[in-house]
């Protein structure tokens, strides 16, 4: 008696599992005609033919060499494999393995050990993959058409928008507005996904935790600036409303790009890190902590640069600064200093499109380095003028946001003084940094037992 192996596998399932139990009921009548032995059945359900992996076809192989089962029993050779490849690799197993048994509900037999019965089902794979690839040539046409009319395809409904995906959700959208807001000023992610899990505010898909992954994807989505996207390329406008503006969209992607080269990924401890300066030598002063107390200082060393000749204590220098900064939000200078220096968004966008170009150009070149079509000092030569027009464009765009973002605090310093002892460290330093270019730390006297605000020099930026 032959004892058999049942393989079922369905590629789209509703969790009903009714498709491959419609297979399993076939090959099980089949075998019972036969007068086979069912010995195993193996069972992908929701899996393509085409993934990478098939565990329960992948562990049916294994058995086969192992001599487990002298038989298989499939419902039709394209839920056996829709790949040629693929079909040629099942023949060695089976037939080094000794498996002269292979029967298919749809189909026929096949025999292993002839020439006829190899080129039988060789054929019918054939048959197989040019219906798929048929198939997937129509999907694809059908999603390119979709995507040019500008109309939403299937999948989970994204924030901002209900089901349909072309309703616009109005709770959603203030928080998409003010997350743009607030990351453009130069909040970080971890510390956004920190405010909407406190907000209680759930994912698309219920979770009461965001991670910054699920943040940043839907951020940086084309979608919510009322694009469509086929692809990974923008094809046109969508046919749903815009949530956020195209620049801020482009000036979202800018920030994340610069986030990624620089390498920054450890949480802020300090407030004013990065915008401190000595009096002295110009250097920059660090964050360094004590066993009791926080500093700022300019350190010496081949690492640092500085002079070694400056410090601060940290609280009282940050309280200064947050206070000045949030004075100047208030200030008649600020609302002249707005006027004049409103962000012209075509700017902004020729700016957005100009770093585009530019990264995709050093992409290319490495790429070409790579292949070995150039060579290292050619590289390097071409490299190095990219890499200074990509600097300067991202300073000229930052300054552009700083200008912009900063727009809607200014006048409510009051406001902001009361909430300030409840904001993140991350937000409080998005704040300082659209106003503050940098504050010079200047001369301290030893024997002094209290900070000297006079020591400290700001640097307006607006």
């Amino acid at each position: 008696m032959v004892k058999a192996a049942i393989y079922a596998r369905i590629s789209s399932d509703d969790g009903t599992a009714l498709g491959v139990g419609r297979q399993l009921d076939d090959c099980r009548k089949l075998a019972a005609d036969l007068g086979w032995e069912v010995g195993e059945e193996y069972v992908d359900n929701d899996v393509s033919a085409h993934a990478k992996r098939r565990p329960a076809y992948e562990r049916m192989l294994a058995d086969l060499r192992d001599g487990v089962c002298d038989g298989v029993l499939v419902y039709h050779v394209d839920r056996l494999t829709r790949r040629p490849i693929e079909l040629e690799q099942f023949i060695e197993v089976v037939t080094a393995a000794g498996v002269s048994h292979v029967q298919f509900v749809s189909g026929g037999g096949l025999d292993a050990g002839s020439g006829d019965g190899l080129l039988m089902v060789r054929m019918l794979s054939a048959v197989a993959a040019n219906e798929s690839a048929t198939k997937s040539r129509r999907v694809k046409r059908k999603m390119e058409q979709v995507a040019a009319s500008g109309l939403p395809h299937g999948g989970v409904r994204p924030f901002g928008y209900e089901a349909d995906r072309m309703t616009v959700r109005p709770d959603e959208a203030a928080v998409i507005v003010t997350v743009v807001a607030r990351f453009l000023a130069g909040e970080s992610l971890r510390s956004l996904a920190v405010w909407m899990t406190d907000q209680e505010i759930p994912t698309v898909r219920g979770a009461a935790v965001w991670q910054t992954t699920t943040l940043r994807n839907f951020i940086k989505s084309p979608r919510i600036a009322g694009l469509r996207e086929h692809r990974g390329e923008i094809v046109g406008t969508a046919a749903w409303p815009a949530i956020i503006s195209v620049e801020d969209h482009r000036r979202v992607l800018a920030r994340i790009a610069e986030l990624a080269s620089s390498g920054r990924r450890s949480p802020r401890r300090y407030l004013l890190s990065g915008m401190l300066r000595c009096h002295k030598c110009g250097g920059r002063l660090f964050s360094s902590a004590r066993a009791n107390s926080r500093r700022y200082v300019c350190m010496s060393g081949p690492d640092h640069g500085g002079c070694g000749g400056t410090y601060v204590t940290a609280p009282p220098v940050e309280e200064l600064i947050a206070d000045a900064v949030l004075y100047r939000l208030d200030s008649p200078e600020m609302a002249e200093t707005l006027t004049g220096r409103a962000a012209d968004t075509s700017e902004a966008s020729a700016l957005a499109d100009t770093l585009a170009a530019d990264r995709a150009q050093l992409d290319e070149l490495a790429g070409l380095y790579a292949s070995r079509q150039v060579g290292a000092r050619e590289w390097m030569t071409a490299r190095r003028p990219i890499e200074d027009r990509i600097s300067d464009t991202e300073r000229r765009l930052a300054r552009l946001t700083r200008s912009e973002t900063i727009a809607g605090l200014a006048g409510q310093g009051a406001e902001l003084r009361r909430q300030w002892g409840t904001l993140n460290l991350t937000r409080q330093a998005a704040i300082v940094a659209a106003v503050l270019d940098h504050a010079v730390i200047g001369p301290g006297d030893p024997a002094a037992r209290s900070f000297d605000p006079a020591r400290v020099t700001p640097v307006w930026r607006l």
